[in-house]
């Protein structure tokens, strides 16, 4: 029978299948063949005796949050406590970039700002939206809910951005934990113990743990440039080019002209470093 993963507790894999789930266990043969089975996986199983059997070709997966076949990512982006970050935002559009995951921006937390601040985070969000990214905040329920109509989404961010409490008031019946935020770390406790697959609004999403690192080691800078949207419309001289210390690059005078954010660019610098150092 064929089903998918919904959600894994230790060696229990929880698969659907018209409307029932069953409580699975793997096959040794994925441990010898290198393959982890991931929340999201199509399989096929035994219902009988509870056996998933083969993990069907996936078509993208995420290693943080660990989750396959995603057409969506939602970025749970608090905008205080904790604080917000365009570095730790152009990495996660990087990560969906990469795994042809669609970047959703979804801010939390703008009611804590003075409408000075709201208006200076604003004024960056426009220049994501106007690279074609949908931008929405969290207080948009009715458009939020649309999105998920016949899609399978992720909800990521920094731990403390506010996952499971917009979750939450999308549905109160999923009646997900929340933590309070650790003001001294500017951080959220974990409260996401397990990433599992819900069945919402037409659609499915995938409630997840929040992170404290990100790791670009297995990336080739090359993957990391391509993930930069907005650096193929300024084709450069050379096809090749990363357009760090090349001469005449198309992308660096768009930057000087201000038709790059700055802090794009930055972060674009900063992660072509780690991919540098790592190898």
């Amino acid at each position: 029978m064929q089903g998918q993963i919904v959600k894994i507790i230790s060696d229990l894999h929880f698969v659907k299948a018209n409307d029932t789930v069953y409580e699975c266990k793997c096959r040794g043969k994925f441990r010898n063949q290198k393959i982890i089975p991931l929340v999201g996986d199509e399989v096929l199983f035994d219902e009988k005796e509870k056996w998933i059997t083969e993990i069907l070709p996936r078509k993208n997966e995420l290693l943080r949050p660990p989750v396959a076949n995603i057409d969506q990512g939602f970025i749970i982006t608090s905008v205080k406590h904790p604080q917000f970050s365009c570095n730790l935002l152009d990495k996660l559009i990087v990560l969906m970039e990469r795994s042809k995951v669609v970047p959703i921006l979804c801010l939390t937390k703008m009611d804590l700002l003075s409408p000075e601040e709201q208006k200076e985070i604003r004024t960056i969000l426009k220049y994501y939206h106007h690279l074609g990214y949908t931008v929405l905040e969290n207080t948009e329920i009715d458009a939020i809910k649309a999105k998920f109509k016949g899609k399978t989404s992720v909800f990521t961010g920094q731990t403390g951005a506010g996952k499971s409490t917009l979750l939450n008031r999308l549905d109160p019946n999923l009646s997900l934990k929340t933590g309070e935020i650790s003001l001294a770390l500017g951080r959220g406790r974990h409260t996401t113990r397990h990433v599992e697959l819900i069945a919402l609004f037409g659609g499915k999403v995938l409630d997840t743990p929040g992170f404290s690192a990100l790791d670009f080691s297995g990336y080739s800078k090359e993957e990391i440039r391509d993930a930069f949207i907005e650096f193929k419309k300024y084709p450069c001289k050379y096809q090749d080019c990363m357009h760090l210390k090349e001469d005449h690059c198309a992308v660096k005078e768009a930057l000087q002209e201000g038709k790059i954010l700055p802090s794009r660019y930055e972060t674009y610098q900063k992660l072509i470093q780690e991919v540098e150092v790592s190898k």
